[in-house]
């Protein structure tokens, strides 16, 4: 007879499962067989359950919250929550959590080196060098773009756009940020970074960096009009979300010449990608990879299982995303 489980936690994606057996021992796990669970499977599965393990990218049903009675948490795993309707589960007296700080550092690293990639044309060599394309070679062939000494603007100065700015000093680069609110001078000085108005740092940076949370606010912070007062021999890089960039603009601005290249982890329908950007030679286009790393991903579930043993022994909880919204 197997032993009885205290809590129950259906989790929706195929994400490393160790963390939480050894984090919540005292707990029963539904995990599924193949990649994830579908709506319908977690609908007919959820209604006992006492938490739901979210993965982001993979919006979560309002109808599966609706078929539990015991729901009392969503724990998403990853540091972006617009999979989850926080609004919808605030109403329904359950907490939601996310999992920022692992993804910090690989996402960083990662908008490195797409920007590397992108300004030094590695992507392109490549690909021409892989599809056996004619590539000449030559003392004054194939010539890039250094970034030492080039302008990084930051968009979001968060935990990732610190990151990303230590790193960028490191690489010899000069960093302007901006953000909704302004960084102590303590965090200026520790990371080298200048605060300017979100016009001053696209028409002034050699490459800009996205790395801002999507909100009704940010979705197409860069559209037409901010693409237009970038340099012509600027690189955009986006590693936060898709829908930060109006894509039609965006494909239109790299067709005129208006930028000189982008750098993209994320796009407004993943996965699909349009064809259009596919083409391009001065652009480096990855599936989303901004934290996917072994480590990264067991980190995660680490993290994630520790928000799940917080909130059910009545501990802090440091990941709460509506903690305020609730009763």
């Amino acid at each position: 007879m197997s032993e009885h489980k205290k809590y129950k936690a259906l989790i929706m994606f195929a994400i490393p499962l160790k963390p939480f057996q050894d984090v919540l021992p005292d707990w029963e796990f539904l995990y599924p067989s193949e990649e994830k669970f579908t709506d319908d499977e977690m609908i007919e599965l959820i209604s006992d359950c006492d938490a739901i393990v979210t993965v982001y990218g993979q919006k979560l049903s309002n109808a599966v919250i609706d078929a539990s009675v015991k729901l009392k948490m969503i724990a998403n795993f990853g540091a972006g929550y617009d999979n989850v309707d926080v609004a919808y589960a605030s109403s329904k007296e359950i907490l939601v959590t996310n999992s920022p700080d692992p993804v910090t550092e690989p996402t960083a690293e990662l908008a490195l080196g797409l920007m590397i990639s992108v300004a030094r044309r590695m992507g392109e060599m490549n690909h021409k060098i892989h599809n056996r394309e004619t590539l000449v070679w030559g003392v004054m062939k194939n010539l890039s773009t250094t970034l030492v000494g080039k302008r990084l603007g930051i968009l979001g100065m968060g935990a990732i756009g610190k990151a990303l700015a230590r790193r960028a000093v490191a690489s010899g680069m000069e960093v302007v940020y901006h953000n909704r609110n302004r960084a102590s001078n303590e965090v200026e000085a520790q990371f080298q970074a200048s605060y300017v108005s979100k016009n001053d740092l696209l028409a002034s940076s050699d490459v800009v960096s996205l790395n801002v949370p999507l909100t009704e606010e940010t979705k197409h912070l860069i559209g037409e009009e901010e693409l237009k007062m970038m340099k012509s021999s600027a690189f955009l890089i986006n590693t936060a979300r898709g829908p930060v960039v109006d894509q039609k603009a965006l494909i239109q601005a790299l067709q005129n010449k208006e930028i000189a290249g982008a750098g993209l982890d994320v796009y407004e329908d993943e996965p699909n990608i349009p064809t259009e950007l596919c083409g391009m030679e001065n652009v480096v286009l990855i599936p989303h990879l901004g934290t996917a790393t072994h480590e990264t991903r067991e980190l995660m579930s680490l993290v994630v299982a520790q928000n799940i043993k917080a909130a059910f022994e009545k501990q802090n909880i440091p990941n709460a995303i509506n903690r305020n919204q609730l009763k």
